[in-house]
């Protein structure tokens, strides 16, 4: 073989690993979930409804390309995204978003009829973040929180959130936000919100989407 036909066969063989590793969407998951704090394989598991050994078995897959890095802490070993794959993910999700037209479709048709689910003005959130006049709720769990959150907002992991009902001010806008567009925690928290009679509607960006706008973010409890 011609040692230039070698070169370049050897080179796209090894750009098509990555390809390979994230062709699951299960992995997918996997490394937008770890974008947002680093996870034990038990941790991942429960949050992506795999068995943990099938969970295990995605990492080892990801760590085998570089995708992923793992960390001993005590008796468990931690997962988290090696350097700059967050970024590649994120642009991934962007060149689907632009491309793919079902996504949007599938987004639509699962909001559709839901109440406080309209896109929420950022400009205008930051004004009344400022002045006061809107709660900001984080309703990912904490460690998540403690990673990085939006400047001002409160931590309310979905699972504390109607026992913290009783705290919060019913003459206020609510804004619940979570890990981006597709996570459904924040949905959830809307709806329990008005159900139980407060004003509440949903941020569609998390953290990487507005740390990727310039907005501020805050980390720490």
């Amino acid at each position: 073989m011609n040692p230039n036909r070698q070169f370049k066969n050897e080179i796209y063989e090894q750009f098509s690993r990555i390809g390979k590793a994230v062709s699951s969407p299960k992995r997918l998951e996997l490394l937008d979930i770890l974008c947002q704090g680093e996870r034990t394989v038990e941790k991942l598991a429960g949050e992506t409804g795999l068995t943990v050994a099938n969970t295990s078995q995605h990492l080892q897959v990801l760590k085998n390309c570089r995708l992923v890095e793992q960390e001993k802490k005590g008796l468990y070993v931690f997962y988290r995204p090696a350097p700059g794959v967050c970024e590649f993910f994120f642009s991934m999700r962007s060149v689907a978003e632009n491309r793919i037209a079902e996504i949007e479709q599938i987004k639509n048709r699962f909001l559709e009829g839901k109440k406080g689910m309209e896109p929420v003005d950022r400009d205008a959130l930051l004004k009344r973040i400022r002045e006061d006049e809107v709660i900001v709720l984080d309703v990912r769990p904490p460690e998540e929180f403690k990673a990085g959150h939006i400047n001002g907002a409160l931590s309310v992991p979905l699972n504390e959130l109607e026992l913290m009902l009783a705290r919060l001010p019913d003459d206020k806008e609510i804004v619940a936000y979570c890990r981006g567009p597709y996570c459904v925690l924040s949905v959830d928290a809307v709806e329990l919100l008005n159900k139980k009679g407060f004003r509440a509607v949903r941020l569609e960006e998390g953290v990487q989407e507005w740390q990727a706008m310039g907005l501020a973010v805050a980390s720490g409890e």
